[in-house]
């Protein structure tokens, strides 16, 4: 690299690896620590080619360091943007690939990516695909999102991607990067078009978080203004009250993980209804307890009877999205006992 004034020809990683080297040990090492695999090995390895640096590269580095924070004043970052920034370095299919993939599931590696796209929906596009490119990509997810997928694949094709599996010895970088290509190219960039999030189930989300006297407030307010609004945004809220459509087993489940100090207080504001469904998934003597528990509460305030309340639907939410239990897709699905 140039070891003089020609700035221009040191490139971002060295800068970084220069400043870092400027910095010290104690603050380099923080900085590695917040820093991604793949930001450690960019810069690492051009810090191990630097070579001895002049001294009046180093304070012109980092002159022009302070120069280019020091005058930013506040600073917005929004995807527009970023796009206009990218716009004038890249070619514009390169930087429509990239806000398309900023915009898709979160993660920093596609494998990242892959483990936050849903299952149904990356088994349905992986049931195309040959065995052997879903036992690869199967192979560089999470072991819990791997199994969930392949559950979903039919039984036979399925059987195929395990033989594959357990055959498959170290994949070679070129078929790695390939499998990496075309999931980028065909996969990711449309489903960033496809899953744009549905404004009803964003403000269901949010109503689902409001005390209930708020909720009531604004589903009432927006009844009146829009009751085909407010009829699909309540179909997708799930309220305390739908903890009832749980089976007796996901009940027993959410019973385990559920913070014994706050059910009580939860069910103090539920129906009787719901209250015997907690009972009933419960031994007598632990039953008794917590009616015990519900009657020595005396006057509670509705916030925190609601706080309560709240905390329990998101820790089955949790859960269900983990797989543990099923709350139901639906308020009016019936079950078969």
């Amino acid at each position: 690299m140039a070891r003089g004034g020609d700035m221009q020809a040191i490139s971002g990683a060295q800068k970084s690896a220069i400043l870092m080297l400027a910095l010290g040990e104690e603050q380099c090492a923080r900085l590695f620590s917040m820093m991604h695999e793949d930001e450690i090995k960019e810069i690492s390895s051009a810090m191990a080619q630097l070579g001895p640096i002049r001294s009046d590269t180093v304070e012109r580095l980092c002159v022009e360091f302070a120069e280019q924070i020091g005058g930013a004043g506040a600073l917005v970052g929004s995807f527009e943007g970023t796009e206009r920034l990218l716009m004038k370095t890249l070619p514009r299919e390169r930087v429509s690939q990239i806000m398309e993939e900023i915009r898709g599931p979160a993660g920093r590696t596609m494998w990242d990516k892959l483990g936050n796209v849903h299952e149904a929906v990356l088994a349905n596009y992986l049931k195309n695909e040959y065995p052997q490119t879903v036992a690869v990509v199967l192979s560089k997810v999470r072991a819990d999102h791997a199994a969930r997928v392949l559950a979903l694949l039919p039984d036979s094709f399925a059987m195929e991607v395990v033989m594959r599996m357990l055959r498959m010895e170290s994949v070679q970088k070129d078929v790695l990067d390939g499998v990496e290509r075309t999931l980028r190219a065909e996969f990711m960039s449309n489903l960033a078009r496809s899953t744009r999030r549905d404004a009803h189930e964003m403000m269901a989300e949010i109503f689902n978080n409001l005390d209930r006297q708020a909720e009531a407030r604004f589903i009432a307010a927006l009844e009146e203004r829009n009751r085909e609004a407010a009829e699909r945004i309540k179909s997708l809220m799930f309220t305390f009250d739908d903890l009832a459509r749980l089976t007796p087993m996901a009940v027993q489940t959410l019973l385990r993980s559920v913070d014994k100090s706050t059910l009580p207080l939860a069910l103090k504001g539920a129906s009787e209804k719901l209250r015997e469904l907690f009972f009933s998934n419960l031994s007598e003597r632990a039953g008794k307890m917590l009616r015990e528990e519900i009657e020595s509460l005396g006057p509670v305030k509705l916030r925190e009877v609601d706080e309560a309340q709240a905390s329990i639907v998101a820790q089955a939410k949790e859960m269900a999205a983990q797989g543990q239990i099923e709350i139901g897709e639906g308020k009016d699905e019936e079950m078969v006992y």
